[in-house]
């Protein structure tokens, strides 16, 4: 009997021990026998990622990940990403260097002193927190938590469709609730869509990619009612670039001790998307139950953790991103006015806006101009979405711009 596993018995193993889920094995059988890998059009995921014959998740042509896989090796202006590209800050720099000497070791130690800093500086305790290699295992990890047979899923459209997704891939019915005239989540719909069979409700605040905001006390009262009933899983990735992040916070809904799962990241305002940290707040009892579907800190590299660590306390660091956020957006409103366009008012680091032609099109010739962004289709109109980047890339935005507007 050979000792190797064959990759099918691999796949069948990663999803079971990763999911939980009774149904995976039979999903994968299903992966396995479709031509080339793919699942049957009825399975077939159309969102962020496909089931390749590798056994990989595989990026549409149009996502981020897919966008960065077909980008020249130059790009003028890199805005399709909603990356911090003035980051991450010379203190955190300083503080991975000096994390590699001692980086054979495991971090958990470091990582007990990030939990602490995170849990005094909101006024939790560390039970409260689960952290991971980016908020995305721990969007992973509720997919996998809350999906059920016959269950649902509630979100807004458009809204950030990484947890909503892939809790389709086993089955879980995904439902869309329009946002507002103002662009805006629209929670009384969200509310009126929950029934019996729904397993978690997600809020993007401030939304991706309509970069909206709610109001903190609605929120507040929404997840106070609707807890009661279902969980509430608030993704506050752009918190940080609110005036008021602590007040617009939902963290102070976990104090309460209500039925909430509140997500964070390094990766925007701090700029670590390629070092990968993020965290969820809960109650303990939902910390352990998602644990079972999360690496957790095993994930987490011991220079990642030293630069969050010393990033998290550089108040100055952070104060000159958002200046410099402020300025590139400044810049990017009126560019768009002087060209005759409307825009969203933006709450992060990035402008939606309509555009005038096909959204393929327009990012395929901003591409060939040297600028990579995203497009959306909703409302009956085609949108482009600009990450907020450095004033030369604003700038190389503009004039390719003009030349298509």
């Amino acid at each position: 009997m050979s000792n190797t596993l064959s990759r099918r018995q691999m796949l069948r193993r990663g999803a079971l021990l990763a999911g939980g889920l009774p149904f995976a094995a039979g999903l994968l059988d299903q992966a396995q026998a479709a031509p080339n890998g793919h699942l049957p059009p009825s399975r077939e995921v159309t969102g962020i990622a496909d089931i390749t014959g590798t056994g990989e998740l595989m990026a549409p042509a149009y996502s981020e990940k897919g966008i960065a896989l077909r980008a020249p090796a130059e790009l003028k202006a890199r805005l399709f990403a909603n990356e911090n590209p003035f980051g991450p800050s010379e203190r955190a720099k300083t503080a991975i260097l000096n994390a590699l000497p001692t980086s054979y070791q495991y971090p958990f130690m470091h990582i007990r002193d990030l939990v602490k800093m995170l849990a005094d500086h909101d006024g939790l305790a560390p039970e409260n927190y689960m952290m991971a290699a980016g908020s995305s295992c721990l969007l992973s990890a509720a997919a996998l938590c809350f999906s059920k047979p016959g269950g649902n899923i509630i979100s807004g459209d458009p809204s950030y469709e990484d947890l909503p997704t892939r809790a389709t891939l086993v089955n879980e019915k995904w439902i869309k609730v329009p946002v507002t005239s103002e662009y805006k989540l629209d929670l009384d719909a969200m509310e009126k869509a929950i029934d019996g069979n729904t397993g978690l409700v997600y809020i993007c605040n401030p939304n991706n990619p309509t970069a909206t905001v709610l109001d903190a006390d609605k929120l507040r009262a929404f997840c106070e009612r609707v807890s009661k009933r279902v969980t509430v899983f608030v993704d506050e990735a752009y918190i940080d670039y609110l005036d008021d992040p602590a007040g617009m916070s939902m963290m102070s809904s976990v104090k309460a001790g209500q039925n909430i799962i509140v997500a964070r990241t390094f990766s925007k305002v701090y700029g670590f998307a390629g070092l990968r940290v993020g965290y969820v707040a809960a109650q303990p009892s939902m910390i352990t139950r998602l644990g079972a579907y999360n690496e957790g800190m095993i994930s987490l590299s011991a220079p990642s953790v030293m630069a969050a660590l010393a990033s998290f306390q550089d108040k100055d660091y952070m104060r000159g991103v958002l200046e410099k956020t402020t300025a590139s957006k400044s810049f990017l409103y009126e560019t768009l006015k002087k060209e005759g366009y409307d825009y969203i008012p933006s709450s992060a680091n990035f402008v939606l806006f309509p555009i005038k032609m096909e959204g393929k099109h327009f990012t395929d010739e901003m591409m060939k101009r040297g600028v990579g962004v995203r497009f959306w289709k909703f409302n009956n109109k085609e949108w482009c979405r600009v990450s907020i980047g450095r004033m030369d890339e604003m700038e190389a935005f503009a004039a390719a711009f003009k030349e298509l507007s």
